[in-house]
């Protein structure tokens, strides 16, 4: 009976995370939809192309295929439907459906963001742990050199990573995306400036830690400076830190655009740029959805996460 009032207490909040995160990709999709009725211009012509002529019966051909001569709300009905589907339609530029065209360039950016993100995680550990408590010069080194790294623009890092390690230093490749090497440098640009603010956010919490009771009694046990910090301050300091990386994880895929871009990589940076300047609807549509289903997952898993790991949570 325990187990289930348990079970039933977990499930509840559980139930209303989900519904939530419904919510949010409903609310993404129709704004997506009002988005695109309210952009100037006519469909056709952006489907046909910059300088193509085409008979009053051909557009009117295009118009009813695309279903663009039904009544708004039929239209959001409709597209509703195929979203549910998980069809996200088809390419005015390309000609293709717009979730193949996304699933073949997702998994060079997926690659990119979990490689960035391992690169600032192991990185803010090993800044943070190394300089919390000690002495003010070398936290205020440290400091300077995660707001410069917050500071700085990614497309200016990496302009300033290819000069240095692909044209001059000629170690890495200056573009695409053949091999290991490839990554290197397109990932440390985007784990730069996440890096500067997870460290910081750690350091604070590792030297609040520090000077709690647990503590002082784990040093009067005769633990060591070191043992203290990896033990035990840093599990209390890592609960903040776990929400801002989950964060920050959803922020790495829209600065793969500019990343992927300057580096010449293939994936979903390319794709948005390439679907933005030829004015690709549909396309940009699917790329606006797949960002909102992003961030809904990771907050929602972080949510989860929460209430397995606080259970006072799941009274709220």
């Amino acid at each position: 009976m325990d187990r289930q009032v348990r079970a039933t207490a977990l499930l509840r909040p559980v139930a209303g995370r989900l519904a939530a995160a419904l919510a949010v990709l409903l609310g993404a999709a129709t704004l997506a939809f009002l988005t695109l009725q309210l952009i100037p211009g006519d469909p056709v012509s952006v489907m046909l192309g910059p300088g193509t002529a085409a008979s009053p019966e051909v557009r009117a051909e295009i118009t009813r295929t695309y279903g663009l001569d039904r009544p708004v709300a039929v239209q959001y009905l409709h597209y509703l439907g195929h979203l549910f589907t998980g069809d996200l339609g088809e390419s005015y530029q390309l000609q293709r459906p717009v979730a193949g065209l996304i699933g073949e360039q997702l998994w060079p950016t997926v690659q990119l963001a979990l490689f960035a993100l391992l690169l600032a995680v192991t990185a803010a550990l090993v800044l943070a742990v190394a300089t919390a408590g000690r002495n003010r010069a070398l936290r205020g080194l440290a400091s300077f050199a995660e707001l410069l790294a917050v500071s700085t623009p990614s497309y200016w890092t990496g302009i300033l990573l290819l000069t240095a390690f692909s044209f001059r230093l000629q170690i890495f490749p200056v573009a695409g995306a053949q091999d290991f090497a490839s990554l290197v440098l397109p990932a440390v640009t985007l784990a730069l400036s996440l890096a500067g603010v997870l460290a910081q956010v750690l350091r604070e919490g590792l030297e609040t830690a520090l000077g709690q009771p647990f503590a002082v009694t784990a040093r009067a046990r005769g633990l060591s400076a070191t043992a203290v910090r990896l033990r035990h301050a840093l599990r209390h300091a890592a609960i903040p830190l776990v929400t801002l990386t989950g964060w920050l994880t959803g922020s790495l895929l829209g600065g793969a655009v500019l990343v992927e871009t300057v580096f010449g990589r293939p994936g979903i940076g390319a794709l948005t740029l390439q679907a933005a300047t030829n004015k690709d609807i549909p396309l940009v549509i699917g790329l606006v959805l797949l960002s909102a289903f992003v961030f809904v997952l990771l907050s929602t898993l972080i949510d989860l996460l929460y209430l397995v790991i606080d259970p006072r949570l799941r009274t709220r």
